[in-house]
């Protein structure tokens, strides 16, 4: 029986990637980490891939989320080697990895689809490749008397996005960062947390705040009142971040998760920019004391995880 325990270390480095990192991959996120207190486990052997802690129910768990893994075994290797030969690892990587399966990993939760959008420094292709009504939804919002306003995020727990977000989160019962977290990612990386606002008059109609990392930026909040989706303000505040993010020299904006059965008309606004659709890994869970013992138990998903 194969046991991860037993095998032999791979003494090679790595090579660093290219790449964009993701949100949850990024020295900013780590160092916002930092700063509530959460400090995650930095991989140098594998490109400082970050490796959050937790506690459930008593019980610590290791959580590697969005990461690139194009060899999943040596993760695994190396998460025994730093002590971790009893923790229960949950894995939730970029792109679909089949291979987690047959090394005994189990899948929980089934691929979901990000929508990845393509900042482009020519701003006419960049508009052209808009979708018809999204494009004229933007010409609706120019033409009305509205003042976009650009600001670092105030570091205030009670500033109205992040009370909008909170009442969000409560009545669709989803569970995204705490105004804590968000707050230290502001405070922890100066710039890098870009609030838009769209007012009319004085009154503030509509808002979305965008998270920078490295060459990558993350639509994190987003809130429009009644007479903000009326005016099309959410469309002209998306139109002025890509304009920020072009002239900062961002290349690409994760827009989150696609959900076409349960937020379709967010779904619609967000593939409508020209984002395309990426399938993310799932979610697995792996426990290294049984090794590959599980993997029959997977091969029945595997096509399920994108195997």
């Amino acid at each position: 029986m194969f046991d991860l325990g037993s095998t032999p270390a791979m003494p090679r480095p790595i090579q660093r990637s290219a790449s964009l990192r993701t949100l949850a991959q990024s020295p900013e996120f780590s160092r916002a980490l930092n700063l509530v207190g959460q400090t995650p486990l930095h991989l140098d052997r594998l490109q400082d891939m970050l490796v959050l802690r937790r506690k459930f129910w008593g019980v610590e768990v290791a959580m590697v989320n969005r990461a690139e893994l194009p060899k999943p075994l040596r993760l695994l290797e190396i998460l025994q080697e730093e002590g971790l030969r009893r923790t229960p690892v949950l894995l939730s990587p970029e792109h679909p990895v089949p291979e987690l399966g047959r090394l005994g990993a189990l899948p929980l939760m089934t691929p979901a689809s990000v929508g990845l959008l393509d900042i482009l420094a020519d701003r006419r292709a960049q508009r052209d490749r808009l979708a018809q009504k999204w494009r004229n939804r933007l010409s609706h919002a120019e033409a009305q008397a509205l003042r976009v306003t650009r600001q670092n995020m105030p570091i205030a727990p009670d500033h109205w996005i992040l009370r909008a977000d909170a009442a969000q989160q409560q009545k669709r019962r989803y569970r995204g960062w705490p105004a804590a977290l968000t707050l230290a990612y502001a405070q922890a990386n100066r710039g890098s947390a870009k609030l838009f606002e769209a007012h009319e008059g004085r009154e503030t109609v509509a808002g979305i705040l965008v998270l920078t990392h490295g060459a990558g930026a993350t639509y994190h909040i987003a809130h429009s009142t009644e007479r903000g989706r009326r005016l099309s303000a959410h469309n002209l505040l998306m139109w002025n971040a890509m304009d920020w993010l072009a002239a900062k020299g961002i290349r690409q904006l994760d827009l989150g998760v696609i959900n076409t059965e349960d937020a379709s008309g967010l779904a619609r606004f967000k593939l409508g920019t020209g984002a395309r659709l990426s399938q993310l890994g799932g979610t697995w869970i792996y426990w290294p004391p049984l090794g590959r013992r599980l993997a029959p138990l997977a091969a029945l998903d595997r096509r399920l995880m994108g195997g």
